[in-house]
């Protein structure tokens, strides 16, 4: 869940964010500007912004603009900057700082959320004027080439629109301290101490005289406001030089480098420490591998405030200092990510608010059924789900009431919009005990809280594995890549992240060794980029970046990982009602109120003991739109402001829309491998977009129960399309940080044809032998809840699946080589047939081929046999060893299928290997008009016939298989559509549509 106090642009009419008024303002050099004005909070007075574009018609100039900048100084020094996006990350930055009588400018790039870069594009920057006094400094200037930006390849754009109602949004930072050498244009910055975002009309800005204002930035510059300027010169345009990060010291010896593990399990997060514990208990030796340093002080974590000193808590072990990650994420948030993601022990479960599924508040939500039953594969269904959630729940129970005393402190904000729920006949449930009920239900937080501490994965999972003797526990490590030989996985690669981590190669037990990744939605494609397997232009890039370190491309695995990324779709609305109660949370981090303090710390009693910010009341709702899908929309309530709400009585509800949702975008690598959100993954549908209109028109009517809430965000004159209409849709505004998706799990393999799938049921990744994604970025879609609870239940699932996956067998792959048929022809994202009108007799053989491989595996203490059985196609009805040919097909070479098997039963039983060659059958009825091979095992052949209790039912009359014939004229699907078999029937040799695995 996202809780932060960062400002959305509203931009309508002259009015934008954080109070900002715009208004036509001229300066002293004559430049007409469409400027705000707005209180910082940092220093005294107000900030001034404004802009200047040239007019529609001068194409050749839309790629820059005129700006004008007023910063309140600060005593102890400052920087403003201003981002030529909304977000702060993946967009071109630019730093502006006193040097003296000087007003330097620097151009930065963020990748992730930590001290941007120098950025290394195209754009240019020349001051027209500046002017420095007591309480101001100022400055004009012509930034050319900056509403695009290129920075080793991750590229971005906010061109301006030239339609009369169109926004720019431009984000902003202002600091309490200097840069660390003012004189240097490359200089280090800190943290900053607010920022916002400005929304301005376009049109508002643009003037026919910009070319003659433009040439004014080839002149001396002058001072001009405020009063008691400088008159030195402009810097002009600001260096490209490269920034580099200091590495951090590799230790002397890898202390692992003559060491074999059974399992390397990369990544100890919700996916990977129930995986490590799991994988452990079995007795195999497992080596887990975190990029982060500790985070509880039960595992060595240290980064606490004046007031836990002496304790064994962290930041992460108190509920109430959850929301600390937005005040200070120092240490903590990936360095190589855009969006907002921790680099610590524990990933989405360790603590703080959820972002990216690196931290979350402790909700713990059992799985709404439907959520497994609509998005996952067969094996992944709730069924098969339930026992693994239950042991989730037994371990990690859920709570309602953190604080010991089972007091709920300041319940103000549940009755407020719970009392008004139930009166528009929503129903009041304890939501992990109905995990079904997700209509029109409304419910207190759930958490994963234990005895006033988080609990969670890092108080069970993590504990009894840490016990064994053949766990081994790696913090402070990253994973460059995964070591492969062909399809093969022969260990990691290890790159020390923070000081005390390893370096150089781990590997795996020969033969039979895993390689699991569990990385998270960003973390996972990275790693896999890095070892050859994902899109080819991704590859390359990382090719470029890496050269001779990269696994050579005859190696590469083209698989669609990064694509596929979810994220729940968030849109905030605020109220405010007179009996709220807000905490400051914030403020408790360094000065907490004294008895609430020794409340907890003597008890584990009170405020504290519950997650910060408030949270009131979490809610769901189900729309079903025009296309027929049904949609889940999730509320959470939480007692604090956000937007341009200033207000101590509101409330701020963010409704995330989730499953069903059909929005998808795309994670991607840049040159200096860091990873961004290229494709947003938000409201690209128009149903999605109706269902978000739909939902917050719905609850406006059921919190008008209440007469005393009051609706301020939107505001009461704004409807709601027009309000949807000018919200932003960026990360930084659209996201909830639930990221998954990016490697999905399915039955269609990447590697074929338009398959979209990165690992199969198994977890295994298409094309390898022992290599498996474990993590948020296997869910193929969006979920009804936060997702963390569920992430654990898919870790318990797979530790039960992976074992038993023989090394050195390969997942199913399924290859039509052949078009689609005549007539109006589509595939549906993630079906397995295709649609499409069956060929003609006109038709030529390259449109009905078929190529099917199946893959199983058999102990090797069982008996084979190998037999090959080419026919002819018949001409007419028959009952022999081949199949009736389709109509109007008189040569075997017109409409034939290759079926090729390697081996798979239990010891006890038998199985058959064969190639067959024969033509599809062609009855109308869908039954096979005759076995494709004839003759079956026989107890003389060394082969005794299926039966059920070997696990194959027994052939019926008349039909010889198990389940439905998939064939190219059944049911109107067309020879060259693909062929899944889910079951092999040695009997018979014939391919069958089964439940059997």
């Amino acid at each position: 869940m996202k809780f932060s106090q960062v400002v959305a642009a509203v931009a309508v009419g002259a009015v934008g964010a954080a109070g900002q008024v715009f208004k036509a303002f001229t300066d002293a050099n004559g430049i007409d500007f469409w400027q705000a004005t707005w209180d910082t909070t940092v220093g005294q007075g107000d900030a001034q912004w404004g802009m200047a574009l040239p007019a529609a018609a001068d194409t050749d100039m839309a790629n820059e603009y005129i700006g004008r900048l007023v910063v309140p100084r600060v005593k102890a020094g400052t920087w403003m900057g201003l981002s030529h996006e909304s977000s702060m990350t993946s967009s071109l930055m630019l730093v502006t700082w006193i040097d003296g009588e000087d007003v330097k400018t620097s151009f930065r790039y963020a990748s992730g959320y930590v001290a941007p870069d120098i950025y290394t594009g195209n754009a240019t920057l020349s001051q027209i004027s500046h002017s420095i006094n007591d309480t101001h400094y100022e400055l004009t200037y012509r930034c050319q080439d900056c509403w695009s930006w290129d920075q080793d390849g991750a590229t971005g754009s906010q061109v301006p629109a030239t339609t009369s109602a169109a926004v720019q949004l431009i984000g902003w930072a202002h600091a309490t301290n200097a840069p660390t050498n003012p004189s240097e244009a490359d200089s280090g910055i800190q943290q900053h101490a607010n920022d916002g975002i400005f929304g301005a009309l376009v049109a508002s800005a643009r003037n026919t005289a910009y070319t003659d204002w433009a040439a004014m930035a080839t002149a001396v510059p002058t001072g001009t406001y405020p009063s008691g300027n400088s008159t030195a010169t402009g810097t002009g345009a600001i260096s490209t030089a490269t920034a580099t990060k200091a590495a951090v010291a590799c230790p002397s010896t890898n202390t692992l480098a003559n060491s074999t593990w059974d399992y390397i399990i990369v990544g100890a997060g919700a996916g990977g420490i129930p995986l490590a514990d799991k994988l452990s208990e079995t007795g195999a030796s497992v080596l887990l591998v975190e990029k982060g340093p500790p985070s509880s002080g039960r595992w060595g974590g240290d980064v606490k405030p004046d007031w836990l000193v002496g304790t064994n808590l962290t930041r992460f072990d108190v509920p109430g200092l959850d929301n600390e990650i937005w005040a200070n994420s120092t240490g903590i948030a990936c360095s190589d990510y855009s969006v907002m993601a921790g680099c610590v022990l524990g990933g989405g479960t360790a603590g703080d608010s959820y972002l990216g599924l690196a931290f979350n508040a402790g909700l713990w939500w059992r799985a709404n059924p439907k959520d497994f039953d609509y998005n996952f594969p067969d094996g992944w269904k709730s069924a098969d789900m339930e026992s693994a959630i239950s042991r989730v729940f037994d371990r990690i129970p859920f709570t309602e009431r953190p604080s010991m005393d089972g007091v709920l402190y300041k319940p103000e904000g549940y009755n407020i919009v719970g009392g008004a729920l139930a009166a528009a006949g929503w129903k009041n449930v304890s939501a992990d005990t109905v995990p079904g009920e997700k209509n029109l239900t409304f419910s207190h937080p759930d958490h994963m809280f234990s005895g006033g501490e988080r609990g969670g994965p890092l108080a069970t999972y993590l504990v009894t594995a840490d016990a064994r003797s053949n766990f081994k526990l790696v913090m402070n490590t990253g994973v460059n890549r995964v070591v492969r030989d062909g399809s093969r996985m022969t260990g990691v690669e290890l790159q020390a992240f923070l000081p005390g981590g390893l370096c150089g190669t781990v590997k795996v037990t020969p033969k039979t060794g895993k390689v699991i990744i569990s990385a998270g939605a960003f973390g996972t494609p990275k790693i896999l980029f890095r070892s050859g397997i994902g899109p080819q232009d991704q590859l390359e890039i990382v090719q470029k970046a890496e050269g001779a370190k990269m696994v050579n491309s005859s190696q590469w695995l083209n698989l669609p990982v990064g694509y596929n990324l979810d994220d729940h779709t968030n849109t905030d609305l605020v109220i405010t009602h007179p009996n709220v109660s807000f905490y400051d949370f914030y403020s408790a981090y360094d000065t907490p109120i004294t008895a609430d303090k020794d409340s907890y710390l003597a008890n584990r009693t009170g405020i504290l003991a519950q997650s910060a910010p408030n949270l009131a009341t979490v809610f769901w709702q189900e729309i079903v739109g025009a296309d027929g899908v049904t949609r889940q929309l999730q509320y959470t309530a939480r007692v604090e402001t956000a937007h341009d709400i200033n207000s101590t009585k509101a409330m701020t509800i963010s409704q995330y829309l989730g499953r069903g949702k059909t929005s998808r975008g795309r994670t991607v690598i840049s040159g200096n491998l860091a990873m961004s959100v290229s494709d947003l993954p938000y409201l690209n549908n128009e149903h999605d977009l109706a269902a978000v209109a739909s939902g917050i028109d719905f609850l406006k009517t059921s919190l008008a129960k209440d007469p005393s809430i009051k609706m301020v965000y939107p505001s009461s004159n704004q409807t709601t399309a027009e309000f949807l209409a000018a919200y932003p849709v960026t990360t930084g505004q659209r996201s909830a940080n639930h990221w998954m998706g990016s490697c999905k799990m399915g039955v269609d393999s990447g590697l074929v044809n338009n398959g979209t799938s990165v690992v199969d049921t198994n977890a295994k990744v298409y094309g390898t032998d022992n290599l498996f994604v474990v993590d948020a970025s296997v869910f193929p879609g969006m979920v009804s809840t936060n997702p963390s609870a569920l992430i654990v239940a898919v870790a318990e699932r797979a530790a039960q699946l992976i074992p038993a996956v023989v090394v050195g067998t390969v997942s199913t792959v399924v290859n039509a080589t052949a078009p689609y048929g005549n007539g109006t022809s589509s595939a549906v994202y993630g079906s397995e047939f295709p649609t499409g009108t069956a060929p003609s007799s006109t038709k030529t053989s390259t449109r009905c081929t078929v190529d099917v491989t199946i893959t199983r595996t058999k102990p090797t203490e069982s008996a084979s046999t190998f037999s090959s059985v080419s026919a002819p196609l018949a001409t007419a009805a028959s009952t022999s060893s081949v199949a009736v040919a389709p109509v109007g097909v008189s040569s075997s070479s017109q409409c034939t299928t290759v079926i090729t098997l390697s081996g798979s039963k239990p010891a006890s039983s038998s199985a058959v290997r064969s190639t067959a060659t024969a033509p599809y059958p062609t009855s109308a009825s869908g039954s096979p008009v005759g076995p494709i091979m004839t003759g079956g095992p026989t107890a003389s052949s060394g082969f005794a016939a299926p039966t059920a209790s070997s696990g194959y039912a027994s052939p019926t009359a008349g039909a010889g298989s198990v389940g439905e014939w998939q064939r190219c004229d059944a049911k109107g699907v067309t020879c060259a559509d693909l062929l899944v078999c889910k079951a092999w029937n040695p009997y018979y040799s014939q391919c069958v549509k089964s439940s059997m695995a």
